[in-house]
């Protein structure tokens, strides 16, 4: 077994802080890397951040989601890509540690082990049953963290015949595989606008097919929860939501942070640029968006967690409240950092911790359950549309 850090909110919290200097020291390198510095991702492994989220008995922390997002937002706003690489084995952890099968959990996180975990969950490959688990194909993207990954979650639609197989509601029947990192090979492809730094490489199987044990797969929605405790049993819809809204509170809080700072300090041919009028209101707007874009955030998520702590699940309108406002944190920070770049008259066209935020905020804002569909879900369930036997799965809901 490893050695075990403190797993306690206060000592993983210090932990990250500690780490801080390291990350941002490390953020140049990572961009040209691709990915993050051997240094931060096996520091951040070894302190126990990366397994935060795993149920404890899997060996993990099984911190509260609203505790984690905590420390999620401080080492986003010091580096995106490092804050990204953290909330996507928080994700992994929080999904894989409390499904995966008694037998499963002894392959990929024997004796406790701090496995790390990378991958695209989001189905692109295909699967087919066969006797004691599956037979995956496929080509999947955006694995980030794999460079620093002992395993790999593949999503694969299943097929019956070579047809794709639908659920009760309609959709297609969706297997969660999880396999050695050494079974795959990277399309070496990361070339991309902003979050360089994740190494988010799109992969495909070193053969053309692979056998995964049962033991090892659980399906995509509504799967069964196995451990841990009641914070779980929304699935991949509460991890994923708190992992992309936790990113976002620090990405866009440093964002502000920076033009804040060369306001302070920059003067030019209309003098010094904190003492615009125009900069000093449209500043004081962006504040009062993104706090309080923030304090939705922590309002829906302690009410949700509230929910979890009196050992009941969350209620589908308050599953409703955190999607949404993770969707509208996204918005915010989009403006907000839109309008920091203009403002900073050129500053941000070069490298610079601004516009690598900016970079980062408009790679962040791609992803696939910030999608319009969704948000357009949460309005339905909020105003009373949605029907009695409605259920939130990763994508939408079913009805």
């Amino acid at each position: 077994m490893d050695a075990q850090p403190d797993r306690s909110f206060a000592g993983l919290r210090q932990a990250a802080i500690d780490l801080l200097p390291a990350i941002e020291a490390d953020a140049d390198e990572a961009e040209r890397l691709y990915h993050q510095t051997d240094r931060v991702a096996e520091a951040m492994r070894a302190q126990g951040l990366y397994s935060f989220l795993i149920p404890k008995a899997a060996g993990g922390a099984e911190l509260p989601f609203v505790e984690a997002m905590e420390i999620v937002e401080l080492v986003s706003r010091v580096e995106g890509s490092a804050g990204w690489c953290l909330m996507v084995n928080g994700v992994m952890g929080a999904s894989a540690g409390p499904f995966l099968p008694d037998a499963g959990v002894e392959i990929v996180y024997p004796g406790g082990r701090n496995s790390t975990m990378a991958g695209q969950g989001v189905p692109r490959g295909y699967a087919r049953e066969a006797d004691g688990g599956y037979v995956i194909w496929g080509n999947w993207g955006y694995a980030s963290g794999i460079q620093h990954a002992d395993w790999v979650h593949s999503g694969c639609f299943l097929t019956d015949g070579g047809e794709m197989r639908i659920d009760e509601h309609g959709h297609p029947d969706i297997v969660l595989c999880h396999h050695p990192k050494d079974t795959i090979e990277l399309t070496g492809n990361w070339d991309v606008h902003g979050l360089r730094g994740t190494g988010s490489f799109d992969y495909t199987l070193k053969e053309d097919e692979l056998f995964v044990p049962a033991a090892c797969c659980y399906k995509f929605d509504n799967p069964t929860q196995r451990r841990g405790g009641p914070q779980y049993g929304a699935g991949l819809v509460a991890s994923t939501t708190w992992g992309h809204t936790s990113w976002a509170l620090g990405v866009g809080r440093r964002a502000l942070d920076e033009i804040a700072a060369l306001a302070r300090s920059r003067v030019d041919a209309f003098g010094r640029m904190q003492d615009g009028a125009g900069f000093q209101h449209a500043y004081g707007e962006a504040e009062a968006k993104y706090r309080a874009a923030r304090a939705l955030v922590y309002q829906a998520w302690e009410d949700l967690s509230e929910s979890f702590a009196r050992n009941r699940q969350g209620s589908i309108e308050q599953i409703a409240l955190i999607r949404l406002a993770m969707r509208h944190i996204h918005d915010v920070i989009s403006d907000l950092s839109t309008f920091a770049h203009r403002a900073s008259r050129g500053v941000s066209l070069r490298r610079s911790d601004l516009q690598r935020c900016y970079r980062d905020i408009h790679s962040g804002t791609q992803h696939i359950l910030l999608a319009d569909e969704i948000a357009q879900a949460c309005g339905k369930v909020l105003m009373g549309a949605a029907g009695e036997d409605a259920q939130w799965n990763v994508l939408g809901l079913s009805e």
